[in-house]
């Protein structure tokens, strides 16, 4: 179990949204080796991505298709909970122009469980709100 307290929790927040909202692949390369653990796991939608490899193109993935646009933000809901090494917050994709801008497109459960040294070792999306159909 690790021992987190609420410092780390914010600040590992911050940069979990911030490696979603990142335009430069090469910085999304570090905030990846920085936040998960080299064995770190993703699941979601019963697909996994293992490995900094594996979590890199996943989140370059999720960039192209629903931020680089510039229709989306990733943003979370401000209600984080934490007990032991395990901590679950609401991300979103919230319109980010035009006459719905703020409103929350899709969500999910996220509950990210940390190694001893606050890096993510698994990371499980559970999505609450469907984006809507086009």
């Amino acid at each position: 179990m690790s021992q987190t307290t609420a410092i780390d929790v914010d600040r590992i927040v911050q940069r979990y949204l911030a490696v979603w909202n990142e335009p430069s692949a090469a910085a999304r390369e570090r905030a990846v080796a920085e936040l998960w653990a080299p064995d770190g796991v993703e699941f979601v939608e019963g697909v996994q991505f293992r490995g900094h490899a594996g979590l890199v193109a996943r989140v370059g993935e999720a960039y192209g298709l629903f931020v680089a646009s510039g229709e989306y933000r990733v943003t979370h809901d401000g209600h984080v909970t934490v007990h032991d090494d395990v901590v679950k917050l609401t991300i979103q994709l919230t319109y980010a122009r035009g006459p719905r801008t703020g409103e929350v497109a899709w969500a999910a459960r996220v509950f990210l469980v940390l190694d001893t040294d606050g890096r993510i070792l698994q990371d499980y999306h559970l999505t609450v709100q469907p984006l809507p159909e086009a």
